[in-house]
């Protein structure tokens, strides 16, 4: 695996958040090597759920989202839940951040409901990409074509089901920005 110090991450969520969704890869991209910033809406810690129904741990950002500089970051990686994208969905400057990374052609990765922030964005349109089944019909209506697949890789696009398919998630994510670091050296 190509050395992964200096990719540098962001992580975006919001109250409702599922836990695995946040702290699994975020794990998996710092045990690989890779700077993991979180963004919320606030600073105030933010409140994870686990199967969107039990409170659950935590998380505190460390940035909002008015300070996100895209330059600053390799990837974009957006957890899900349902609250969470459905809060995230509203914020413009959300939106502002995604349109940002995919028209630089950076690494988009969502799992479980998160890909409702990309059809908000307006960015799947003819992507090929998966989500949680009770969006499908939203991704399918912004223009998706969508699957049934543990984990999907559109060019920089990279999406998952549910938390039973964070490993797969995790890989493609590594792996991508591996390749990244491996072009640029």
């Amino acid at each position: 695996m190509a050395d992964l110090s200096q990719a540098r991450v962001l992580m975006i969520a919001a109250d409702g958040f599922e836990t695995v969704e946040l702290f699994e890869p975020k794990k998996a991209l710092e045990d690989a090597g890779a700077t993991v910033t979180l963004a919320s809406i606030k600073r105030d810690p933010i409140q994870g759920m686990k199967g969107d129904i039990n409170k659950a741990e935590t998380a505190t950002p460390d940035l909002t989202l008015e300070e996100v500089d895209t330059g600053d970051y390799d990837a974009l990686v957006l957890p899900g839940g349902v609250a969470n994208p459905d809060k995230l969905r509203l914020e413009e400057r959300v939106l502002e951040i995604v349109e940002d990374f995919m028209d630089d052609d950076k690494i988009v990765a969502a799992i479980c409901h998160a890909p409702w922030v990309l059809a908000e964005a307006e960015v799947i349109d003819g992507r090929r990409l998966t989500g949680y089944p009770s969006i499908r019909t939203d991704l399918e209506n912004a223009g998706g074509d969508v699957v049934d697949e543990e984990v999907v890789i559109d060019g920089n696009l990279i999406t998952s089901r549910n938390p039973d398919d964070i490993p797969a998630f995790n890989k493609a994510i590594i792996d991508a920005l591996s390749q990244m670091a491996t072009e640029e050296a």
